[in-house]
């Protein structure tokens, strides 16, 4: 083989390792999961949305109404004079979208030329791009009816006023989300303020980790290339003031930047708050101290664990060329939660997609900031209790590892198996001789 096929073998053997294929591998699945929700999410815009009607008019435009809505839905609940929240608990519990009230004096209304009133009670899930794809249809069935009221209108002559006719019911609009009930607020509205506010947290994650993990496996592929490490470990520093020294400064640095990057999004977002169409406040949708406080205990912890595995994966590394590729699987642990949740509330994703990003613990942080705006403190201290379990793993793992030969060789094997290998090697050959 030529001289320059020797270099390209050389070359691709030591670019196309495990450490390089597993993080592209992953993020393949990541983007087809993606795709295959999304298709999901047409799927159901294409399906008729679960609906109640209550119709406490009864009067001839208000039956053709219902007729109208039924025939673009499926009414899961319908009555005359039923209670709301009984009604509303009802459509909830068998899954329904919204609950459709149409007003005593309707018809009375579109006589005295006025549009009359159509109550929609939406009931949402969660605050994901997936989860707020059910108001759609519900929304363009409303837009359908409208207009077909119109026509009927206009044929039976039942009022002259032109805005009554293009507009023959006003929408008032009420929101149940989480337990906390929403007047005059969609869940579009809410769903896009809720992700906008999210979006800060998941960004000074991945942020944080990428730069402050890629500064600790560079440093330790820097140290073992120039052999700083070895001089290092002659000094009379016990092996553990090693590693936690390594995690502390690496950990100052990151939570320097996250600071930076923290103040530099907070103007940023601030413009949008400013122009928000709602008060988030007036329904207790705000985060006091404390909440702040734990927000921030769990980034720090996620960015220790965080730490703890880039010093795990940096003992594996042999120089600083191979350091590179070891962030990355890191890089992808941290994007798996931020797009999962980006596309789905946490407490709308099936049981087994609950443990799986519960289970990387730089989820924590994004599932804290959305769980205390509703009081769920019940999550985001197991999150913290989970993150401290595995950050102290980790670094207890690196401890262990920092005691044994793999941290010079980035080797598996000992040189105590070496050496015996070598021996049975010398003792082979003798023989054959």
């Amino acid at each position: 083989m030529s001289n320059l096929g020797n270099i390209m073998r050389k070359e691709i053997k030591e670019l196309l390792t495990p450490a390089t294929l597993v993080p592209i591998i992953i993020m393949a699945l990541i983007f087809g999961s993606l795709g295959g929700a999304i298709g999901g999410s047409q799927d159901v815009l294409k399906q008729k949305p679960l609906v109640g009607i209550i119709d406490q008019d009864n009067s001839t435009i208000s039956r053709f109404i219902y007729a109208d809505l039924a025939s673009q839905s499926q009414v899961i609940f319908h009555d005359n004079q039923s209670d709301v929240k009984v009604a509303l608990q009802t459509v909830s519990g068998k899954g329904g979208v919204a609950l459709l009230v149409i007003d005593p004096s309707f018809q009375a209304n579109i006589t005295a030329n006025r549009s009359g009133t159509l109550q929609v009670f939406w009931i949402m899930k969660g605050t994901g791009l997936t989860d707020s794809l059910s108001t759609a249809p519900v929304e363009g069935m409303l837009a359908k009816t409208s207009k077909d009221t119109s026509k009927v209108l206009i044929d039976n002559h039942l009022t002259s006023n032109s805005t009554v006719i293009l507009a023959p019911f006003k929408l008032t609009q009420s929101t149940d989300f989480k337990g906390k009930e929403m007047v005059g607020v969609s869940p579009g509205v809410i769903s896009a303020l809720m992700s906008s506010q999210g979006v800060v947290v998941p960004l000074i994650v991945v942020l944080v980790i990428i730069m402050a993990g890629s500064m600790v496996i560079s440093s330790m592929g820097m140290e073992k290339e120039n052999k700083t490490l070895e001089t290092l470990l002659t000094l009379p520093v016990g092996r553990s003031s090693i590693v936690f020294g390594k995690l502390a400064g690496a950990a100052i640095v990151g939570l320097i930047v996250a600071g930076i990057y923290m103040v530099g999004l907070g103007y940023y977002m601030n413009s949008f708050t400013l122009n928000a169409p709602i008060d988030l406040a007036k329904f207790g949708l705000t985060l006091d101290i404390f909440d702040y406080a734990l927000v921030g205990i769990s980034l720090f912890l996620a960015l220790v664990s965080a730490l703890g595995i880039c010093m795990i994966l940096g003992i594996f590394t042999k120089n600083y060329k191979a350091a590179q590729s070891m962030t990355l699987p890191v890089t992808m642990l941290a994007l798996i939660p931020m797009f999962v949740l980006m596309f789905a509330d946490f407490d709308t994703l099936p049981l087994i997609g609950q443990v799986l990003v519960f289970a990387i613990p730089f989820s924590e942080p994004i599932i804290a900031m959305r769980s205390l705006m509703f009081d769920g403190f019940g999550i985001v201290i197991a999150g913290i209790i989970y993150q401290a379990a595995f950050a102290l793993v980790t670094m207890y793992i690196a401890v262990r590892l920092f005691k044994k030969d793999i941290l010079l060789t980035g080797r598996v094997k000992s040189a105590e198996k070496k050496g015996r290998m070598s021996f049975y090697l010398l003792r082979l050959g003798g023989r054959r001789k």
